[in-house]
């Protein structure tokens, strides 16, 4: 028998709570008592309720309303709640003296819903003890890094039916999971005033026909969602139709969901403003609960606290800062000012020395270059002060290139020393070694390029420039100009003693210049027009970085991390730049001979 919506709600409160007075339905199910007396009436008269009570008729005809299992999305890097996430993931922080993980797991299975999985990936090793403690099922999405939520949905689309979909660090302040539903839903809030969410439109019986991102007193996607038979049958395909194309790598499930909104029919489900949180930052949740930082246990703020000599409570105004290829970092606040906390990227340790890095910290701060730097330890993490309202360095504005150059040149004939030294093709060698690890290079070309960027050496070699204290690292992202037009090189993880041309290699490959825009460059730093010989050694250091950074670039992606296009840029000018120097110096030594 098919039964309306009405009925349904009535008959689920009869099963849950037999015997229950129809003024506790209707005040259970928000309908009125006569629609409550009339649905009544109806399923008493089709035999599936009788004096109070389902039978085993009414029992049967709610079964295809069953919820059948929950999917947790857990993969995420969570990089919105940084620096905390550096540590753990989202989900597994304890807010109000519960892990946020935990408590929905327990508000699940208080709903009689235990077929529960966890779609991990960011430090998946984290949740694991969940299947101990719980009996949930682990899926781990190798796609985490590099695809959005999407590529999480797709792993766990053959369990997908009568489902919840909820996300690992929602808090609910009333159980919002039932064992019963009526049809697919978003769990919605009403905003007063404007707002950046996910605002819907609705049609009739509450169907949502249209989402804009942002609005003004409107009604907002937030909070956990529910697939119902139809509404999953009817999104996996659309889902598989567009996985593999270029343009879904970065789109949540609800993007494809609302691509095909008219094809999918899920209604909103509307929730008294304060009964779900999704926080998103840390003031956010410090709002919640006044002390969440207190009871942190995060070595990050441990760290800030004994360098800084502050207060967990006085910290604030923390939100992540553009995430480099190496680091990752934050902007902090406290009583005293503004700073910034690097924390080291995943295999830094095996690529950078971080006690050369603090000599030429200090070196660069002599020298009115960089004078951020407040602290380091040997393993990478490093505290700065903030620079507000800086920007970076135009590579494409003249006068700005040339301040640059400039500042490159004295760097080089500072004279001052570090303990380390750097070599591109010294660089590329350990990272080629890095790489082995993770099985044979089959790279098509690879090794072609490999012998062309070791005769580009040899070559450089012989040219004897002088050695010097280089930054390495030498390009527009990490030149910042302030309010008051001054300059400052930051970042010097990858400085040492080098060939003085390594600066202007790295500055051509990751400013992206052309061989115009470079050759300018150059012009700048010498100060007039430069030789054929000091072009042609320092377009080989063009080369070397270029062929240095790929090599890098296929470690890290080997590693799971996601350097994008940066991995095409590298090889790119590694290509063109080996052959081209590589015909320099042939001819100039055929000419010789």
């Amino acid at each position: 028998m098919t039964i309306s919506k009405n009925e349904f709600l009535v008959l689920r409160e009869v099963v849950l709570h037999p015997g229950c007075a129809q003024r506790k339905i209707a005040e259970a199910t928000g309908l009125s008592l006569g629609s409550v007396n009339a649905a009544a009436k109806t399923l008493t008269a089709a035999g599936l309720i009788d004096e109070g009570e389902a039978t085993e008729a009414g029992g049967k005809a709610l079964e295809p309303y069953r919820v059948e299992n929950a999917i947790i999305l857990a993969a995420g890097l969570s990089s919105r709640f940084a620096p905390i996430s550096y540590e753990k993931p989202k989900g597994l922080l304890k807010v109000r003296g519960e892990v946020l993980i935990e408590r929905q797991i327990e508000q699940l299975i208080a709903a009689g819903i235990t077929d529960i999985t966890v779609v991990v990936g960011y430090k998946k090793e984290y949740f694991f003890y969940l299947e101990d403690k719980f009996g949930v099922s682990i899926v781990v999405n190798p796609d985490y890094a590099s695809r959005n939520n999407s590529s999480s949905i797709k792993c766990v689309e053959d369990r997908l039916g009568n489902t919840y979909i909820c996300s690992s660090d929602d808090y609910f302040i009333e159980n919002p999971f039932e064992p019963y539903v009526w049809k697919a839903y978003y769990a919605v809030e009403y905003a007063e005033g404007e707002t950046t969410e996910w605002c819907i439109q609705t049609g009739a019986h509450d169907r949502i026909t249209a989402v804009t991102i942002g609005g003004a007193n409107a009604w907002y996607m937030i909070g956990h969602v529910y697939f119902d038979h139809a509404f999953s049958r009817a999104y996996v395909p659309l889902l598989d139709a567009v996985y593999d194309n270029p343009a879904t790598i970065d789109k949540l499930w609800e993007h494809i969901y609302l691509d095909h909104i008219k094809d999918l029919d899920m209604v909103a489900r509307r929730y008294p403003t304060g009964m779900i949180f999704e926080f998103d930052s840390l003031d956010e949740v410090r709002e919640f609960d006044p002390m969440f930082l207190e009871n942190l246990d995060s070595e990050v703020f441990d760290n800030i606290v004994a360098v800084l000599g502050c207060s967990k409570g006085e910290i604030h105004d923390v939100y992540p800062l553009k995430q480099g290829l190496t680091n990752l970092s934050c902007h902090f606040a406290t009583n005293e000012g503004e700073y910034v906390y690097r924390h080291p990227g995943i295999g830094t340790e095996a690529m950078i020395d971080r006690t050369s890095e603090k000599e030429a910290q200090k070196i660069a701060h002599d020298l009115g270059i960089d004078d951020t730097f407040i602290h380091e330890d040997e393993r990478g993490w490093k505290i700065s002060r903030f620079i507000p309202d800086a920007r970076n360095l135009d590579p494409r504005n003249d006068g700005e290139v040339a301040r640059a150059m400039r500042v490159g040149r004295m760097i080089h004939e500072s004279g001052a020393t570090v303990d380390n030294t750097f070599d591109f093709y010294t660089e590329s060698k350990h990272y080629e070694a890095l790489l082995a690890e993770h099985g044979p290079i089959d790279v098509p070309g690879y090794r072609e390029m490999a012998e062309m960027a070791q005769r580009v050496k040899e070559f450089a070699d012989a040219d004897g420039a002088p050695t010097c204290l280089t930054h390495n690292d030498f390009f527009y992202l990490n030149f910042l100009i302030d309010e008051d037009n001054h300059l400052y090189l930051i970042d010097w993880e990858y400085s040492g003693l080098a060939d003085y041309a390594s600066d202007f290699g790295t500055y051509v490959v990751c400013c992206e210049c052309s061989e115009q825009e470079a050759l300018r460059a150059l012009e700048h730093y010498f100060g007039r027009k430069p030789t054929f010989e000091e072009v042609r050694h320092n377009f080989a250091y063009v080369a070397l970085a270029g062929w240095c950074w790929y090599v890098w670039s296929l470690v890290k992606e080997a590693e799971g991390d996601f350097v994008g296009e940066w991995l095409y840029i590298y090889y790119n000018y590694a290509k063109k730049y080996l052959g081209k120097v590589l015909r320099w110096y042939d001819e100039s030594f055929y000419t010789e001979g």
